[in-house]
């Protein structure tokens, strides 16, 4: 299955054949493989399609392909139409008439319910958004409230679903339990600060790694920010296995009312425990507005990384969306999430059908994304908690913290690479920008991990950090200081 392209951004198509997206290194049996040489600083762990293709193609008769290729090019047509269909209701609701948006919104239905399938390719990102502008237009309709459903049951299931469809969390938590791992080594007493324990899937791998270490496991103390009954239900599990694994262990609970009202103390981070601060797309529901951060108070997401510096972690993991979603404007906002979520919803297609199974079955996984786009498109203020932002913005903000960026290299992007390998099939490779490792679906990254420290530098090593700061800077493309980010294939970034 090829990726999704968006060639239509900057053209106005016809409506033709139409209506009116070297160190300590984590045990596990389930890595198997190998993946790619790299060189240079930016560099890329893909997995061979040739494993994958059949060994002789099937020969098709010259008036059959021609045919085949004919309706491939109408279907493309009618589908870039549609897009753009999108894109003008996007329009129109910005620019207030809603009768228009209305307009466009009903053409762009009739397609979806005539011309284009909304079971795979195109046709099903569109569905979600036009589902996603039906809402934005006529909010007390009860249609999609199922994907508003804020309740911490629902989100809880949506996530595992998403968990299980793809490498996209399973690839997150390896590589910062990797990191976590190395910043431990030698240290006899650990600490994990989860800012969103969920359903703590991510230790327990961590928990087999630190129990088979040379000269035994450490202690370990793991502190979840979140709500009981769930999160305390998650450290009894976590307590049994790591009692399986003879590890001393012990877990407490922080309530997640809002991370900018936690205090550092509240973590009882104890006089020799080395500390290690975990983010798994979370910080971005801490930002603002671009143009209303410029207030008298502290943003939400100044005040949590100043709390995390201030205990001076071993090492902080942030994993975010490589995306541009935090824009004022609901059509640039609107573009980039149908261009990301594009790139997500087909490799979760490609994910399915090489497991044999059908589009449908990933349901749940479905909802999961379709409830980022609802709260992208839907909500303004406060209400819109899915503010992604590239790996340039978040560099530029943790700098101004006070911390310091720790490179992944080679191996690290190396082991990341196995490990996607055994979760997925062609088309996802593991990729190195600057000491940063993101996974990418084809040439669009998706997700971003990067690894912070805010333990006190000697003398010595501040030239080499000024070194690292400025490959990082050219790695992601920034210039004169401006935090700018150049992703592949992608025209603007207003």
């Amino acid at each position: 299955m090829g990726h999704f392209a968006f060639g239509w951004q900057g053209k106005e198509p016809a409506a033709a054949n139409s209506p009116s997206g070297a160190g300590a290194t984590l045990s596990l049996q389930s890595v198997q493989g190998t993946a790619a040489a790299t060189t240079g600083a930016d560099t890329a762990h893909c997995l061979d399609p040739a494993t994958y293709a059949p060994a002789v193609p099937p020969m098709v008769p010259p008036p059959v392909a021609e045919a085949t290729a004919r309706r491939c090019q109408e279907a493309e047509n009618i589908a870039v139409y549609l897009i753009h269909v999108l894109h003008k209701c996007a329009e129109t609701i910005e620019a207030g008439d809603y009768a228009a948006a209305a307009g466009k919104l009903a053409e762009a239905r009739t397609m979806l319910a005539t011309s284009v399938s909304t079971t795979t390719g195109i046709g099903r990102v569109a569905s979600h958004f036009a589902a996603a502008l039906a809402q934005r237009l006529f909010p007390a309709s009860p249609q999609y409230s199922f994907a508003l459903d804020a309740s911490t049951e629902r989100a809880g299931e949506l996530y595992r679903r998403f968990y299980d469809a793809g490498p996209y969390l399973k690839f997150a938590h390896f590589t910062a339990n990797q990191a976590i791992l190395e910043a431990f080594e030698g240290c006899d007493r650990v600490h994990v600060v989860d800012l969103a324990i969920k359903q703590g899937m991510q230790w327990p791998a961590l928990i087999q790694a630190l129990s088979i270490r040379p000269g035994g496991p450490p202690s370990v103390r793991i502190t979840g920010v979140g709500s009981a009954p769930g999160a305390d239900e998650v450290g009894l599990r976590l307590a049994e296995f790591a009692r399986t694994m003879n590890v001393p262990f012990s877990f407490q609970r922080v309530t997640d009312d809002s991370l900018d009202q936690l205090q550092p103390w509240m973590f009882q981070v104890l006089p020799g425990e080395a500390v290690a601060v975990n983010s798994i797309c979370q910080l971005h529901r801490l930002l603002v507005n671009p143009d209303a951060a410029s207030t008298s108070l502290p943003t939400p997401i100044d005040v949590v990384l100043g709390w995390i510096a201030s205990m001076q972690p071993r090492v902080f993991t942030v994993v975010e969306q490589e995306a541009d979603h935090n824009k004022p404007r609901l059509v640039t906002r609107f573009d980039n999430a149908m261009f990301y979520y594009g790139s997500v919803l087909d490799s979760m297609e490609a994910m399915s059908v090489s497991r044999g199974g059908a589009i449908g079955n990933g349901a749940g996984a479905d909802a999961y994304v379709q409830r980022e786009i609802f709260n992208i498109v839907c909500y303004e203020g406060s209400a819109r908690t899915e503010r992604h932002e590239p790996l340039a913005y978040w560099c530029a903000r943790l700098w101004r913290t006070g911390l310091t960026h720790v490179p992944l290299g080679p191996s690290a992007a190396y082991q990341a690479a196995k490990f996607v390998r055994v979760f997925s099939g062609t088309g996802f490779r593991v990729q190195e920008i600057g000491g940063c490792l993101s996974l990418a679906w084809h040439d669009h990254p998706l997700f971003t991990v990067s690894v912070w420290s805010a333990m006190p530098a000697d003398g010595a090593g501040t030239a080499k950090e000024h070194a690292d700061k400025h490959k990082l800077k050219m790695s992601i493309g920034e210039s004169s200081g401006a935090a700018t980010c150049q992703t592949p294939r992608r025209s603007e970034r207003a």
